[in-house]
């Protein structure tokens, strides 16, 4: 019987504004059963902004102010969604997401902050906003790494709030750690420094004066052109780095919606919600509060976050909602490019190193408490068991990430066909990635099926890389993708979210397949503990197709994908790994290889690398062609991450079957045994083919390395 809460209700966050991440903590610790959640933000992280002058400065490193949107969303048990929003259809309850179908919603949640993109002829090509902090982080990097000693480089900041004035003097700072001599101006369309009072304007002069930054006052920017600013009724100023920092600006796919909407801003009412919306709220710095009117600062985001949640379990439970009551006045604490800042509240504005201190203690207070998550434990065994059930390998949780599959060693006893038993069609059955039926007139069909328990919460995702890891079966053979039969089990959920989610799920395996050149002609769909994607694939060639047994001595083998993928989801699952180290894994695995199977289609031996790891996959090569291989180890490709977290101790739960199955002791690595799912393909071919297919993957967007050989003989494969 299955116990499980259904899932009845849909709710959505659009954005990763400071707000939502205090909410999904929040939601982690106490989530309210039968709400799913889901998260779209364009980034796998979220930015800190309280500590981006720090960053700018040198003082923190990257990771330091970006918060962990990927384990957040993990700890929720939410799915996040790497993507922006488009549009939003109330009437029909959807979010217009890029690149993927709706997402469909019961009650959701906008928090996407704000931008700086000015509308200023010439802005586009030669400035950057300093929001978001992704595209100016990067130009900022790119610009201070150019910076050599002696040298003067020019920045022009426009807007000259504190916004704009702590990252003019966090600039200067850095480039005169690096030895130059850097010329920053401030350009401020005003009489002087916004956003404070006369003491705090005054101090704030003297520290720009100190870092040698100036302050261009009553200046109005007309144009900005290669290497300066143009302005109205002032000498233009020199600009090799052009920083928009004037003011908040609103996202512009909201101003093309129905929303209602003050200067671009949501406007909402004291519950939080968007007025004269029930079902929808809005937060942080693209929402307009008529009833208490503030400037736009992460602090009424973050004071905002525990009645917004409080709020959204009483609309999804029929209960009373609280008024979110701002405070009036609020503490500034602003950095002054070194380690010093100044602090103004009631007129007052002391400044100094103690001052950074305080304020370096309150960021990283805030930053510990979305990074620092409750470990996921698994659920407790009863007192008394029954023997074997403590033993090692069963107590450690099925990861997902390498499909929970059976040891190879199980699978090869378990499977065994009595002599005789085939049908005469039948060229070869279990043991090859695909079976092979011979077609009475002449030609090849292969066969095959895979399915995945969910290790990512989005359906989409799931899709797509179930839809990739079945058809590896049939690209490793050299075959023609030909059509598709889906197996799905859906956790338990109301009709309305079955259908939501199937819809997702099978809009998605069209597209996938279609673009494989076959088709979905049916399936089966059931509802279970958890969700799981599996599709049966068949494919046709006209020769025989390439199987693992076809290897020569003297042949290289070619990887077409890296491996590591294993560890990294093992990693994601227990909530320890990085954030962008799980989307960049994530968004290798899910794209096709048919490219890479078309240019490797007269390989000797093929595979797809995949639950049994990549010693795994070259020893059955080896096997079946009665030969030894030789990996070289350095020329093996890793996912970025995988490394540092294998070398943690994190491991798939199917690492232990496949070391102890493999005959080969002399391997070390466990990376090398690391189960993948949606693995490469691994092709043996003669030297001068394997240079020439490498050369062909590169000249079609695709990836390949030579990392091994194999030889006369056998034995267990060496590693040089």
């Amino acid at each position: 019987m299955l116990n499980a809460v259904p899932l009845t209700r849909d709710l959505v966050f659009v954005g990763g504004g400071h707000a939502h991440a205090l909410v999904l903590r929040k939601w982690g610790m106490n989530s309210l059963p039968g709400a799913r959640l889901t998260v779209i933000n364009p980034g796998p992280t979220a930015p800190y902004t309280g500590m981006l002058p720090g960053h700018v400065a040198g003082h923190y490193s990257r990771d330091t102010l970006e918060i962990d949107l990927m384990r957040l969303a993990r700890f929720a048990g939410a799915r996040l969604i790497l993507a922006h929003a488009t549009a939003i259809d109330r009437d029909a309850k959807l979010i217009h997401v890029e690149g993927r179908p709706p997402v469909a919603y019961d009650v959701a949640s906008i928090d996407i902050g704000i931008t700086a993109r000015m509308d200023i002829p010439g802005f586009d090509a030669h400035a950057v906003g300093a929001k978001p902090l992704d595209i100016y982080a990067r130009a900022w990097r790119d610009f201070l790494d150019r910076a050599q000693p002696h040298q003067t480089p020019t920045i022009a900041v426009i807007g000259g709030g504190v916004a704009g004035c702590e990252l003019a003097m966090a600039m200067a700072f850095a480039l005169r750690e690096r030895g130059a001599a850097p010329q920053v101006t401030v350009i401020e369309a005003g009489a002087d420094i916004s956003g404070v009072g006369a003491r705090a304007r005054a101090r704030l002069h003297a520290a720009m004066r100190d870092l040698g930054v100036r302050f261009e006052a009553n200046a109005k920017v007309t144009r900005i052109a290669q290497g300066e600013v143009i302005l109205a009724d002032h000498p233009a100023v020199k600009a090799d780095l052009c920083v928009g920092a004037a003011g908040a600006f609103p996202h512009g796919w909201i101003a093309r919606t129905d929303l209602p909407q003050h200067d671009g801003f949501i406007v909402i009412d004291p519950d939080l919600r968007v007025s004269g919306d029930a079902h929808l709220f809005a937060v942080g710095d693209c929402a307009h509060m008529p009833f208490a009117p503030r400037p736009k600062a992460g602090v009424f985001a973050v004071r905002a976050a525990p009645v917004l949640h409080h709020n959204l379990r009483a609309v999804l439970t029929s209960t009373k909602l609280k008024p979110f009551r701002p405070q009036k006045s609020y503490l500034k604490l602003i950095s002054l490019g070194g380690k010093s800042a100044l602090a103004e509240k009631w007129g007052f504005a002391p400044a100094g190193p103690l001052l950074w201190r305080w304020k370096d203690r309150i960021d990283r207070t805030f930053m510990d408490k979305l990074d620092t998550l409750p470990v996921m434990r698994p659920p407790a065994l009863p007192d008394v068991v029954v023997e074997g059930v403590r033993d090692g390998n069963q107590t450690v949780p099925l990861c997902g990430g390498c499909g929970a599959k059976v040891g190879g060693g199980v699978l090869k006893s378990g499977l065994v066909h009595p002599e005789g038993t085939l049908n005469p069609d039948i060229v070869s059955g279990p043991g090859d990635d695909a079976a092979i039926l011979r077609f009475p007139g002449g030609g090849f069909q292969v066969l095959s099926t895979d399915h995945l328990r969910a290790f990512i919460e989005d359906p989409v995702q799931m899709a797509r890389i179930a839809a990739v890891h079945a058809l590896g079966d049939i690209w490793a053979m050299g075959a023609t993708p030909q059509a598709a039969l889906s197996s799905i089990v859906l956790p338990r959920m109301s009709p309305a979210l079955q259908e939501r989610t199937l819809r997702e799920i099978n809009d998605t395996a069209r597209s996938v397949f279609q673009q494989a050149g076959a088709s979905v002609v049916g399936g089966h769909t059931t509802m279970g503990a958890e969700l799981t994607i599996g599709f049966t694939v068949t494919g046709t060639r006209a020769e025989m197709p390439i199987t693992v047994s076809g290897a020569r001595a003297g042949d290289v083998l070619v990887l077409t994908r890296p491996i590591g993928s294993g560890v990294v989801l093992a990693a994601h699952m227990a909530g320890t790994a990085p954030a962008r180290v799980v989307a960049d894994t994530l968004s290798i695995m899910q794209q096709p290889q048919d490219v890479a199977a078309r240019v490797l289609e007269n390989a000797h031996a093929m595979t797809d690398t995949t639950g049994f790891g990549l010693a795994g996959h070259i020893q059955a090569m080896c096997t079946a062609s009665t030969l030894q291989a030789e990996i070289w180890r350095d020329r093996v490709p890793f996912y970025p991450g995988a490394r540092a977290l294998s070398d943690r101790g994190v491991a798939s739960s199917l690492l232990a079957a496949n070391v102890a199955d493999a005959p080969t002791t002399g391997i070390a690595d466990p990376l090398l045994h690391d189960p993948q799912t949606a693995g490469g393909l691994l092709a043996a071919l003669p030297p001068d083919a394997a240079e020439t297919a490498i050369e062909a993957l590169r000249a079609q967007g695709c990836t390949g390395w030579i990392i091994g050989q194999l030889d006369a003989g056998t034995g267990p494969i060496r590693v040089s």
